[in-house]
């Protein structure tokens, strides 16, 4: 079941996840169930820190009072015309909050209640951060020379720090839009926040009485000095015009002068001659137009007026002319203009004709006469108002003088009743001693503490608490650099994941010491230090041995050519527990059947050798320089029938790497390849020390062993780009010492990490 689709060389691909959503949230998730424990602590740290500030901060304790702004308190004082408009009332409002905070009213407050000789006021129990600032500020003021003197202060510095405590734990605020002012005030003490807040609301009454009665006061001083002066410039003004009046004979009738009058009905006049003498014109011309059009036009177009006595005479004749004329006519008609009587009627319609013209002659000499009458009228109405207006020129030059003097003594008199009536009216206000606010909620000592509030610090503490642990288990999620899961070294090195290794300590099944074979003959595992080297063969169910499986799977597949296969373990720090895997995975090939050789290549800190039951007095050393044969340098267990060439080292090899990867090396695994099917060698890890990179010629193909959680992924990935022998061979990669139960939390949504315990009963033991 962990078996891998392993590359015919090695290596795969590394699959990019796709990574097309801006949050992944199954990530979230599992990062959030990984951190639980530490976010679960961190929340507890923070209710302890919340418990540790409720016990140890003192209560404090607020009394609130409210004012109510009532204007129609004054409304039998004084009348206001309108209400204010919203802008102003709500500066009002504010100017009255700025009155409550002041410095002034903090002072009267101090005075009234002596809070500068209250001890519990001025020095009360501090909490922990306060007293630390006060710490702080001593010794800024210590430091820099600015601290009080050993004396003992003055009373006005003791009224100042008392109004300047008041004014710092004071809230004066306006309530919503209301006229309504909530006064605030907390104390450490219940009974000094009431006593307090009481104050503050009666000092507030008191100081707007006082404040009012004052500006009446100063408002009735002045206006009484100004209206002594307003009255004697008034009566000068009054007396200057009347005697100006007199001294230029400016006398008036019914508020008029008398010449300004007269002047008044001679216009009049003249603009009445004025029309008459154009109406004259008129008539004159009409009549003169008649005239000048011929006698018999004239008598034709004539219009007799009415208002003359020729209108009677003029109308009869006219009448006779029109009837003669019409009976000529009709004789003419029938008998023909020669005829007798049509003669003789012409001839006197000619004579009517004659007369009617001479009196409309007469009408016109009447209208002309008519008219030189009006005109002449109006010349000496003319002439009357030119003299006139000469007349009143001079007496206009001293009324504009006179209006200047009388404007002066009205504008002073008008002045002067104005300041009159506010005078009386401020008069009358100083004695009405009423204020345009007052208390609607007085404040009682409070019986429960304002802060600091139990809920609220436990809350915020745990919630703190919980966010510090989010953000640090966040901060180890994101500079997480180990691997984790098989899709850490799959996607991270494009190397086959082989399996897990568990941590030896976490699964049941353990490999007991066996003192010797039945036959009595040394094992050369007989140790109680090399029961870790034979996990597999004690518990060849486990996921342990199950994964050494895959590792063998995989070495089949990539190297199926190779009757005698050289495998390498190798890893790149030390402890990463490769010596155990590459023990295990002899041992297990071993107990299969398989002939299988385990050698100990670290020859400059051989760990292997170091576990084995027996001390060997000759190892690979030997076999590669000669002096004993390899055959007789190998150590068998006697139980999985593993042949075992230790590293028996006496001292400090300089020239290890050329002994691992020299000719004779590579005859000796030359010459063993004809009596084993498998080579396994331990070799140093890599980094600094070059060995395993010197025998990586020699090898067939090698098994990479990388700690769970222990060995930074940058430093194998660097490690294989700077080896690129060692990774064109490496079969694949064991991640070792997994902790089985959180590995589960480091899988993906849907991983096999997250469905390893459903898989216990074919283990035989729990994998996690």
């Amino acid at each position: 079941m962990h078996h891998t689709n392993i590359a015919l060389d090695s290596r795969r691909p590394t699959k990019p996840e796709e990574a097309d959503q801006f949050i992944d949230l199954d990530r979230l998730f599992a990062m959030a169930r990984r951190r639980l424990s530490l976010v679960a602590v961190c929340a507890g740290v923070g209710l302890v820190l919340g418990v540790v500030f409720l016990v140890l901060t003192p209560p404090t304790y607020t009394a609130a009072s409210r004012i109510l702004l009532d204007e129609n308190l004054t409304k039998f004082a004084e009348e206001r015309e309108t209400r204010p408009a919203p802008n102003q009332a709500d500066s009002m409002v504010a100017s009255e909050v700025e009155i409550l905070k002041s410095a002034r009213l903090a002072r009267v407050v101090v005075e009234s209640l002596e809070l500068h000789d209250n001890a519990d006021f001025l020095d009360p129990p501090q909490s922990p951060q306060g007293w630390l600032k006060g710490q702080l500020r001593s010794a800024a003021r210590f430091a820099f020379g600015s601290g009080s003197g050993s004396g003992e202060p003055s009373e006005d510095a003791r009224i100042g720090r008392a109004a300047a405590i008041l004014q710092q734990n004071l809230v004066a605020e306006r309530i919503g839009r209301s006229y309504v002012i909530e006064v605030k005030y907390s104390a450490k003490d219940r009974e000094i926040a009431g006593a307090v807040a009481r104050a503050y609301s009666e000092q507030y009454l008191s100081d707007q009485l006082d404040a009012n009665f004052d500006a009446t006061q100063r408002a009735v001083t002045w206006l009484q000095a100004r209206l002594e002066q307003l009255r004697a410039d008034w009566l000068a003004a009054s007396m200057a015009a009347e005697q100006y009046r007199a001294e230029n004979g400016l006398t008036a009738a019914r508020g008029e002068l008398v010449s300004e009058q007269q002047l008044s009905d001679l216009n009049n006049q003249l603009v009445l001659a004025q029309a008459e003498t154009a109406n004259a014109l008129a008539r004159y011309e009409q009549y003169k137009s008649i005239i000048d059009s011929g006698e018999e036009a004239a008598v034709d177009n004539a219009i007799i007026p009415t208002d003359l006595t020729q209108s009677s005479v003029l109308t009869d004749l006219k009448t006779r002319y029109l009837s003669i004329t019409e009976r000529a006519q009709e004789i003419e008609t029938r008998f023909g203009e020669d005829h007798a009587q049509a003669v003789a009627l012409r001839t006197q319609s000619g004579e009517l004709r004659r007369q009617i013209f001479q009196e409309l002659k007469q009408v016109t000499e009447s209208y002309r006469t008519e008219y030189e009458v009006a005109r002449a009228r109006e010349a000496s109405l003319r002439e009357n108002v030119g003299t006139m207006s000469g007349e009143s020129s001079a007496t206009g030059q001293s009324m504009v003088k006179l209006r200047e003097l009388d404007q002066q003594a009205s504008a002073l008199g008008t002045l002067y009743e104005t300041f009159l009536a506010r005078y009386e009216e401020a008069s009358q206000r100083q004695s009405f001693p009423i204020a345009e606010a007052r208390v609607i909620s007085q404040a009682n000592n409070p019986v429960s503490p304002s802060s600091p509030s139990k809920t609220l610090a436990l809350g915020l503490s745990l919630v703190l608490g919980l966010m510090a642990g989010a953000g640090i288990g966040g901060l180890l999620e994101f500079r997480e650099r180990f691997f984790r899961t098989g899709d850490d070294v799959r996607d991270g090195l494009g190397l086959d994941f082989l399996g897990y290794l568990p941590l030896l300590g976490s699964t049941r099944s353990t490999a007991k010491p066996q003192g010797s074979t039945p036959t009595g003959e040394p094992n050369a595992l007989d140790h109680t230090g090399s029961s870790l080297l034979r996990i597999a063969v004690f518990s060849p169910a486990s996921l342990f041995a199950d994964t050494l499986r895959s590792a063998k799977l995989a070495s089949d597949v990539v190297l199926h050519h190779k009757p005698s296969k050289v495998i390498g373990f190798v890893s790149v720090l030390p402890r990463e527990g490769k010596t155990t895997a590459a023990a295990n995975f002899a041992g297990l090939l071993a107990a299969n059947g398989s002939r299988a050789l385990l050698i100990d290549g670290d020859l400059r800190n051989p760990g292997l050798s170091r576990r084995l039951g027996s001390q060997p007095k000759a190892g690979l050393v030997e076999a590669l320089v000669g002096r004993v044969p390899w055959q007789n340098s190998l150590l068998a267990d006697q139980k999985t029938g593993l042949s075992i060439l230790p590293a028996v080292v006496r001292g400090r090899l300089s020239h290890t790497s050329e002994l691992i990867s020299g000719e004779a090396m590579r005859a000796l695994l030359d010459e063993m390849r004809g009596h084993f099917d498998y080579i396994v060698v331990d070799l140093p890890p890599l980094g600094p020390v070059i060995d395993a990179r010197a025998f990586a010629p020699l090898a067939d193909g090698f098994l990479f062993v990388t700690e769970w959680g222990g060995t930074p992924r940058a430093l194998v990935r660097q490690t294989l780009q700077g080896e690129p022998q060692i990774a064109a061979k490496t079969m694949g990669l064991i991640l070792n010492k997994t902790d089985m139960k959180r590995l589960p939390k480091y899988g993906s949504a849907g991983g096999a990490e997250r469905y390893f315990h459903r898989y216990a009963a074919y283990y035989g033991e729990q994998s996690g």
